[in-house]
């Protein structure tokens, strides 16, 4: 039986591990946290719980059919809610707009912003996300790169000049409204990969299309749910999962990895090895650098890190009116925060706040109030900050918007880039390896495969085809198809 060892038990190396499982492989996890899931993670304060990343949830669909391909029904283990509007979107001027999947609704919204063009445009803007989408899936998302050959694709190519890699996504949004709140809150796609509107390729759009078209969901007793599942249905189907455990060293020898060190002492053959971490930070760390000569110090350090966040979780004794599922009051110069953000290396004086509140949805995960997830865009750990400063910041902005949390915070909890880095060995403290500000970095993603070890291969956010919940799952179905058919 081929002994397969996956190095860390986030959604990518679930996915693997149960596919492999299912097909006869004799699959190892190893996760240096005690749980599951990696970012995907529940945190509790008093009796609140609270999800650390992701608080939104697209493209159910993948989760679904991962799950289904192992021949049991995906609705006995996960139920997705279907937030219709999703998010309220509060700006400096004093006026707010609610995201929805309702196209009447949207167009009405629309047209106080842009007047009577806006039905057409966004008709136009539909479309074209869209045509985005449906690009990417067919050509991108699904493909394995396992070699540089696999980039040399004709279709690929063709496809990949079809989708405005030279163009902004904020000039892309341009083309469409004028209305710079309403650019403003488009352009806020670019940080769901870690990167700025200014610089991130208008291919990006298509997360638009995810959310404005096909829908933004949750999970009933919230998100992690979902890697519960997927750790649920791996260990039915036989898939060892050694939690606390960390892998320490690979063993090497002629271009393949033999065997896996293990923090405790053990060390473990294997025949095959998915590497489920930041590929920047943890190969480094298990490889000596004359094992991976093509994946140099050097060339680890060209690659720029997306951003990371400063997160405040706060259990709160009474429940705000005017808090939805999902809201972000946003800065006053979006294109100041960024420039604070990539080329200063600075905490923004003025930033877009992020606020989760699953608890509008799923009171059982937060009985006595609302259970708020608040995340505004940070640089990475190597900028030092005042903790306890800067959550002032926040509080105070938020205040000025009317919502004045203070006196009602029942517990609360700080986490600081250099929190992610040491709790998910995360590079610098990024959520989501390398940033996609640059067209190599966007469409050229590292490999699924070392190219010096013959059997290493790569899954999760930094790595093909990037970061978000449903991208990391189709890296690890991506491996798991490259494996079953090299033995089948």
């Amino acid at each position: 039986m081929t002994k397969v060892g996956i190095i860390g038990g986030g959604l990518g190396g679930l996915t693997s591990a149960m596919l492999l499982a299912h097909k006869g492989f004799d699959v190892h996890v190893f996760e240096k946290n005690d749980h599951l899931g990696g970012k995907m993670m529940r945190m509790t304060l008093e009796n609140a719980q609270f999800d650390f990343g992701p608080n939104t949830i697209t493209m159910p669909d993948v989760f679904q059919r991962i799950l289904q391909k192992t021949g049991v029904n995906p609705d006995d283990y996960l139920q997705f809610i279907k937030l219709e509007t999703h998010t309220r979107n509060y700006f400096s001027d004093g006026t707010t707009f609610d995201l929805s999947t309702n196209k009447e609704e949207m167009i009405n919204l629309l047209s106080q912003f842009e007047g009577e063009p806006a039905k057409e445009q966004y008709a136009k803007y539909l479309r074209e996300i869209e045509r985005l989408y449906r690009l990417s899936d067919r050509y991108f998302l699904h493909r394995t790169f396992t070699s540089w050959r696999d980039y040399l694709s004709p279709d690929l190519t063709k496809a990949l000049l079809q989708v405005k890699p030279l163009q902004t996504l904020d000039s892309f949004h341009r083309t469409f409204f004028t209305n710079e709140n309403l650019v403003q809150m488009l352009n806020r796609y670019a940080t769901y990969i870690g990167s700025s509107p200014y610089i991130a390729p208008a291919t990006f759009a298509m997360i638009a299309y995810l959310e404005l078209m096909d829908g933004v969901y949750y999970v009933k007793g919230g998100n992690p749910t979902i890697a519960e599942a997927l750790a649920k249905r791996s260990k039915e189907l036989g898939v060892h999962l050694h939690l606390g455990v960390e892998v320490t060293k690979l063993e090497v020898s002629n271009k393949e990895v033999h065997a896996i060190e293990l923090s405790n002492g053990d060390q473990i053959k294997v025949d095959e090895v998915i590497m489920n971490g930041d590929l920047l930070s943890v190969y480094p760390s298990l490889v000596a650098p004359e094992h991976r000569p093509s994946f140099s110090e050097k060339k680890i350090q060209r690659f720029e890190p997306s951003i990371s966040a400063f997160v405040l979780l706060v259990a709160l004794s009474k429940r705000f009116d005017s808090f939805i599922h999902h809201q972000v009051y946003f800065s006053s110069s979006y294109k100041e925060e960024f420039e604070q953000l990539f080329n200063k290396k600075q905490y923004p004086t003025d930033p877009t706040i992020y606020i989760c509140n699953s608890s509008y949805t799923d009171k059982s995960v937060s009985p006595d109030g609302d259970n708020l997830f608040i995340l505004v865009n940070a640089p990475t750990s190597s900028t030092p900050l005042d903790l306890e400063q800067y959550k002032q910041v926040i509080y105070k902005k938020l205040k000025r918007y009317g919502v004045d949390l203070v006196p009602h915070i029942k517990a609360e909890m700080i986490i600081d880039p250099t929190w992610i880095q040491t709790t998910f060995h995360a590079y610098q403290g990024s959520l989501y390896g390398p940033a996609s500000n640059k067209m190599k970095d966007a469409f050229l993603r590292p490999a699924n495969k070392a190219r010096d070890l013959s059997n290493l291969y790569f899954v999760g956010g930094s790595t093909h085809p990037g970061g978000g919940s449903p991208m990391v799952t189709l890296s690890g179905e991506n491996i798991a198809n490259v494996l079953i058919s090299k033995y089948s």
